[in-house]
């Protein structure tokens, strides 16, 4: 199902030339430069047909697992705490869902009658249901940030679930309960979300970690008894809502964290940091001058990936999406710009980089998944890969 790279709204996406960094392993490992001359990126759309796509992860079986925001709903809770500015919410309990995609592009859903909700149309309708997704060996876990009662959804948490067999889901451990009973020593009243937002979640010995960027927190839980405990309080160190940095996209790379984070709205230009998190819980910036980060990683040589939703202006706005690399040795390189609200990246088994576009802001279907192959043709470390985009 693989077309031709373009933006849905005719937008060309602009992919410039990346000086790749390659391992030598003369003298000890050490990164040299390809030549740019023999750079060579393909791209593609991979996938369509999407619902506000966000966290993705290729599972033991070769394909790639999408977290879908749904479609939202129409039921509008009146018996609990609304948000403030952003609600009220109305859900659904059944509006998003799980696809799986193959080797060839092919969606399928996997898991569905999973809950979406979207915030009120006066700020933009933002609709939100399952937001990442993670294996531990061949079990796949979700994570639910779109659910609860204050977002429409009273009769389901937000939440991690777990998929059986069958394909039905089990809850795991209840967030929006935990929440609840272990607030935060800074929360935001001003931008307070009851029942949370968590966004991303990574797997690491048998455990699920999981960003809260509204609260401000990462919590660590356990998939055999449910147990949800807090990693580290981020608002003690950075109080809303001036200083709030709201932690999104994490990555567990050579034994730490490192997340990107959002920053308030409007959006400062260049505020938005990495942040590195040690298994003791020291946290530090590991790297700055972003903006509206949703999506990190690394590749195997070492290099930080980082999506920037949104570029040169102060609130989500399409056509001004990037995906910037940072060298080991400090460097940076444009990927991709021109990107419409990208959420999410995952390295697949390839070694090509996939994306999550129209994350929201699309009309349903209107998501997409794009592939990035940068290669060198002539390089001493760096195998050239081929690949069809058409």
């Amino acid at each position: 199902m693989k077309k031709n790279f373009t933006l849905a709204t005719g937008v060309t996406a602009l992919v410039t030339v990346l000086l790749f960094a390659v391992s030598c392993r003369k003298e000890g490992p050490r990164f040299c430069a390809c030549n740019p001359n023999d750079i060579v990126i393909a791209q593609s759309v991979f996938a369509t047909g999407l619902n506000n796509p966000r966290g993705l992860k290729f599972g033991p079986d070769g394909y790639l697992y999408v977290a879908e925001g749904g479609v939202g709903g129409t039921f509008m809770s009146t018996t609990c705490m609304q948000v403030p500015g952003a609600g009220p919410y109305t859900g659904s309990d059944t509006g998003s869902r799980i696809s799986r995609i193959d080797r060839e592009g092919n969606r399928t859903t996997f898991v569905d009658h999973l809950p979406s909700s979207a915030t009120s149309p006066a700020i933009g309708g933002f609709v939100s249901g399952v937001a990442d997704v993670a294996f531990i060996d061949h079990s796949l876990y979700g994570l639910i940030t779109g659910a609860g009662c204050s977002h429409g959804v009273p009769n389901i948490p937000n939440q991690v679930f777990k998929v059986n067999h069958d394909r039905t889901w089990t809850t795991v451990t209840n967030i929006s309960n935990f929440l609840m009973n272990n607030p935060v020593t800074n929360p935001d009243p001003a931008d307070f979300e009851p029942d949370g937002t968590p966004y991303s979640m990574v797997s690491v010995d048998g455990k699920l970690y999981i960003t809260q960027p509204n609260q401000q927190e990462i919590d660590r839980i356990s998939p055999k008894t449910g147990s949800i405990r807090r990693v580290i309080d981020i608002s003690k160190l950075y109080p809303g809502p001036t200083n709030w940095i709201g932690p999104t996209s994490m990555i567990h790379h050579d034994g730490n964290f490192y997340f990107g984070t959002l920053t308030p709205f409007p959006f400062v230009q260049g505020a938005a940091n990495v942040y590195k998190l040690t298994p003791e819980g020291t946290l530090s910036i590991f790297a700055t001058g972003f903006t509206a980060i949703l999506g990190v990683t690394f590749d195997e040589l070492g290099g930080l990936y980082v999506i920037e939703n949104t570029t040169g202006n102060p609130f989500p706005t399409p056509g001004t999406g990037e995906v910037i690399r940072v060298d080991p040795s400090g460097e940076r390189f444009t990927i991709a710009s021109g990107l419409n609200l990208p959420t999410a990246m995952t390295f697949g088994p390839d070694n090509k980089l996939y994306v999550s576009i129209w994350g929201y802001g699309a009309a349903p279907g209107g998501g997409e998944i794009w592939q990035f192959d940068v290669t060198c043709a002539k390089s001493h470390g760096f195998k050239k890969n081929t690949v069809n985009v058409n």
